[in-house]
């Protein structure tokens, strides 16, 4: 049987319905679980229940210090383990994300599944296009932000969904692989002119921070978010391989539309 963590949250809940667009049985997992789902909390050991699973897609317990995620997937794969999970799909971070704030947990991750014993596949999935868009800020004059000229090689949710869904279908094809799933390269002036409208950039000090006067971010977000911005921004996410083509077997959602999308949901008076 395939489980999926998280199954609340959209890229798992995608990521099953691929499964099921393909016919594949899987059952999902969550701390707040939906009917016929199981309740299991990374932070609950006695829910830690992993029997009868063979393929675990592990999604990524991010948004929280560094100690706590790693903690949770630690203690994740030590339920696989003992529950005899034969092979665990995580979806990781993109190689050209290593100066991401929130790099270090995934890499940590990564080792720990390497050393667990398992069968395993690495999905080091690029930055959404969704997240691209809504980062960008919306003013009277177009949108701004502080990502600069720089490219970002974002992807649609739905496409590293699907990525997840063909390898946990058949994990033996895809053992002790790592894959790099990005797509092309767009700025955020380009999601300016797609919506035909205005791009002007700030200063990664006023960006850091209007962050840190949001009191809606926790505390780990500001620095998170500050460190894509100055990556994006020096080129540093803008990296391009073919692994998510060759995975899917068709060209890719175009990630421009995507995250252009995404910034003109956040306008002003668009909802």
């Amino acid at each position: 049987m395939i489980m999926v963590t998280g199954a609340n949250g959209q890229l798992a809940s995608r990521t099953l319905q691929e499964l099921a667009e393909r016919k594949v049985p899987a059952l999902g997992c969550s701390r707040s679980p939906a009917d016929g789902q199981r309740r299991i909390d990374f932070d609950d050991p006695a829910t830690l229940d992993l029997t009868a699973v063979s393929t675990l897609v592990l999604v990524s317990a991010g948004y929280a210090e560094d100690d706590q995620v790693i903690a949770r997937h630690r203690a994740v794969l030590d339920a696989a383990v003992r529950d005899g999970v034969g092979h665990v799909v995580y979806t990781s971070l993109t190689g050209g994300g290593d100066h991401l704030g929130f790099a270090l947990a995934h890499r940590t991750t990564e080792q720990m599944i390497k050393a667990s014993g398992l069968g395993w596949t690495i999905l080091r999935n690029g930055l959404y296009a969704e997240l691209f868009g809504a980062l960008l800020t919306w003013t009277a004059d177009g949108l701004e932000s502080a990502f600069g000229k720089g490219a970002l090689s974002a992807v649609a949710r739905v496409d590293l969904a699907a990525a997840a869904a063909v390898v946990a279908g058949n994990p033996a094809v895809h053992a002790d692989t790592t894959y790099d799933l990005v797509g092309e390269p767009i700025t955020a002036t380009d999601i300016a002119e797609n919506l035909a409208v205005a791009h002007r950039t700030i200063g990664l000090g006023e960006y850091r921070a209007r962050l840190l006067a949001d009191d809606a971010l926790l505390p780990f977000q500001p620095p998170m978010l500050a460190s894509i911005a100055t990556s994006v921004r020096h080129g540093f996410l803008g990296n391009t391989t073919s692994d998510l083509v060759q995975l899917l077997g068709r060209p890719l959602t175009d990630s421009l539309t995507v995250a252009a999308d995404a910034a003109a949901a956040m306008r002003p008076g668009a909802r």
